[in-house]
């Protein structure tokens, strides 16, 4: 045994029919040429029992799929996960999630393979996107020693790099459903606000279009460039 074994987490045991869905998991594709409108993008919303990266937990998971520009409503996932009692704080109450909901949920195992044979090989779209890598990433390690590498863009950089005249480089979802005038009667669960960043996404993707931006790849690349840009030093 490696001195230094004892360091690295113990790898979950899954049952055989678990292991072989997870080693057919499709293997992420790399953005594209192909344009904004052909790609398949699955937009996710993780609700979570806090904000600590290393301690919560994914309490439920929605998504949406974008594809041939437009939302299909027909590709749609939403799923409540089982949570130890005692990790269930304030945050419960904001997204609505009762207890006896998430004692009913599916075990995370399910909930997190399932969601991941949902994305498939497509990209990921999120608002806050750091946030909802590494949570997912986590809880994919723990129940399925599965590692995240899909891409992820964030909604939330997208924004003010395509719609500078806001000037809201920090603003939050509502903030931009709010200056967009979209319509979104629903919000604070899993699948509303997917929904609600899908929505934003499209509006997204047209001024990306407008600013000559055609396919994942430059919309990659030019929002790279555009964060290097924030983050330097001002002269």
């Amino acid at each position: 045994m490696s001195l230094f074994s004892w360091l690295r987490p113990a790898q979950p045991m899954l049952p055989e029919e678990v292991q072989q869905r997870v080693e057919s998991l499709l293997a992420p594709s790399a953005l594209g040429e192909c344009s904004l409108r052909e790609q398949r993008w699955v937009v996710l919303d993780l609700e979570t029992t806090g904000l600590n990266l290393n301690k919560d937990q994914v309490l439920s998971i929605g998504a949406v799929v974008i594809e041939d520009g437009a939302i299909d409503f027909s590709q749609q996932f939403e799923r409540t996960l089982q949570c130890d009692k005692q990790k269930l704080g304030p945050s419960v109450l904001i997204h609505g999630l009762a207890p006896s909901a998430i004692a009913a949920g599916s075990h995370p195992a399910e909930a997190l393979l399932a969601f991941m044979e949902f994305v498939g090989d497509s990209p990921l779209l999120a608002f806050h996107a750091p946030f909802d890598s590494h949570m997912l990433g986590r809880a994919l390690k723990d129940y399925l020693g599965y590692r995240l590498q899909h891409t992820f863009l964030d909604v939330a950089d997208l924004a003010p790099m395509l719609c500078p005249q806001a000037n809201m480089r920090k603003a939050g979802l509502d903030e931009w459903i709010d200056w967009f005038k979209l319509q979104v009667f629903d919000r604070h669960n899993a699948s509303a606000d997917a929904l609600a960043t899908a929505e934003l996404a499209l509006i997204l993707f047209s001024r990306a279009r407008q600013q000559e931006i055609q396919s994942p790849l430059d919309l990659q690349q030019r929002l790279g460039q555009w964060k290097r840009r924030q983050q330097a030093p001002s002269l």
